[in-house]
């Protein structure tokens, strides 16, 4: 079994890669960032790819949704240190077939990417109950209604990107970044966009 791991830290590298080397099966190569990642997967073909959410450049989110667009059997599991439900809803959303926290028990790391290959997906079930909460209180939870590209803008906002920047990285149009950060205010109660980008700031834990 092929593995691919996307993460810009080498000792969580290091760290999947021994909770992986118990099976002599298992194959693992690696990428510190979006581009190396995506580019890694379609020269080399994976059977799982591990990505981090909170990336270089682009989100995992963003990586799982490109690499989805071209190959809708992918198998993608997010790994992040953010355990919001909205951002494992998200994920799930954008195609992801697993979602692992990195403060979860590293016993379940090897079974969920496993049960992943299978064809399965992997969800903790605390996780899972949480997410089902969610949807039934949406409006408990602002963030909990915003679109995946406008999470994926408010991450962009969060790490001091600009609007200009913003659109380089997604392919779309300055307008089209600034409509979604005009959308962005008013789901969320910003009064300016200094008080959106305290909001991105509070709101990214990725």
């Amino acid at each position: 079994m092929r593995v691919l791991i996307v993460d810009d830290h080498p000792i969580v590298i290091s760290g999947c890669k021994a909770l992986l080397a118990a099976d002599a099966e298992i194959e693992v190569r690696d990428a510190a960032d979006a581009e190396q990642g995506q580019a890694l997967y379609f020269s080399w073909k994976p059977d799982v790819a591990v990505v981090d959410l909170n990336l270089p450049g682009l989100s995992g989110l963003e990586v799982c949704r490109r690499i989805r667009l071209r190959d809708e059997q992918a198998k993608i599991i997010i790994f992040t240190m953010n355990d919001d439900p909205v951002f494992a809803a998200r994920a799930i959303e954008a195609g992801a077939r697993g979602y692992i926290a990195k403060n979860d028990d590293p016993s379940l790391f090897a079974d969920a990417v496993r049960q992943v290959a299978r064809g399965g997906v992997y969800l903790h079930p605390d996780m899972a109950r949480q997410i089902a909460f969610l949807r039934t209180n949406v409006n408990a939870n602002k963030v909990a209604s915003l679109s995946s590209r406008e999470l994926e803008i408010l991450r962009m906002l969060a790490a001091g990107k600009s609007m200009g920047d913003i659109a380089d990285a997604l392919h779309v149009s300055y307008k089209t970044v600034a409509n979604n950060c005009t959308a962005l205010k008013q789901k969320l109660g910003a009064r300016s966009s200094m008080d959106l980008m305290r909001i991105a700031m509070e709101t990214s834990g990725a």
